[in-house]
């Protein structure tokens, strides 16, 4: 598994994605930093958390669109079909590759969170809850990705239909809003990843949502598991 993290995420600075993904995410964050916290005069840097959410729906597509698709169009796929280890490995280890330069990204909060501390004290511990979501809620998002573009091998269909999804969940708090049955408003909210990541971003660390984000992640590598697994005997 090792191996292809490395694999992963060598391709990923072999290539100009990582480097892109990496000035996009710190070019926001850096502005948001500095509107919300800079030229406010507060330690509080909840709302550079809760704008960056669209801009992490957005790169997370560019970070995992040619995972699979890529492979599958260069016909590579059949070399980790055959690779000496289980398909869940080969799964994992991509999902760990992306998931680790999605954690490189959001290392740069604390370079935020230390210039804060040089002017005041904030509160670490909701920084800490707040990054403990970001991480969990950014897992969920890239394991359903990893599932689309197990699907396609094209890496612009891959792109487009995770920024869709995306945007989806994003907006599925506003989406309940608009519908009168309450059963199916509750259901919308229990599924919201906006509901459970406010938690966080409130300093509370909900087991309810972090079950909820584990077994997402679970759940979508378990489908790209199934698609190989099937690709594999057919």
């Amino acid at each position: 598994m090792s191996a292809i993290i490395k694999r992963e995420l060598s391709s990923y600075f072999n290539s100009a994605i990582g480097y892109i993904v990496l000035a996009v995410f710190t070019f926001f964050s850096g502005l948001f930093f500095y509107m919300y916290c800079l030229l406010s005069n507060t330690t509080s840097m909840s709302y550079v958390f809760l704008s960056m959410l669209m801009i992490v729906m957005l790169v997370i597509p560019i970070i995992t669109m040619k995972s699979f698709s890529e492979e599958r169009k260069q016909k590579t796929d059949q070399a980790l079909l055959t690779a000496p280890i289980s398909l869940t490995e080969m799964v994992v280890g991509k999902f760990l590759g992306a998931f680790l330069l999605y954690c490189i990204c959001n290392s740069v909060y604390l370079i935020y969170i230390f210039i804060l501390a040089c002017y005041a004290s904030p509160d670490w511990a909701v920084f800490l809850t707040t990054m403990l979501g970001m991480l969990l809620m950014g897992g969920a998002l890239i394991a359903i990705d990893l599932f689309i573009s197990a699907l396609t091998e094209s890496q612009v269909i891959a792109a487009v239909i995770s920024i869709g999804v995306g945007l989806l969940i994003y907006m599925l708090d506003s989406l309940s809003n608009l519908i009168s049955a309450e059963w199916f408003t509750a259901f919308l909210h229990n599924i919201s990843f906006d509901a459970h990541f406010t938690n966080f971003i409130n300093g509370i660390i909900n087991i309810t949502s972090v079950v909820f984000f584990l077994s997402v992640i679970a759940f979508f590598l378990f489908l790209c598991v199934r698609v190989f697994e099937k690709r594999r005997w057919s």
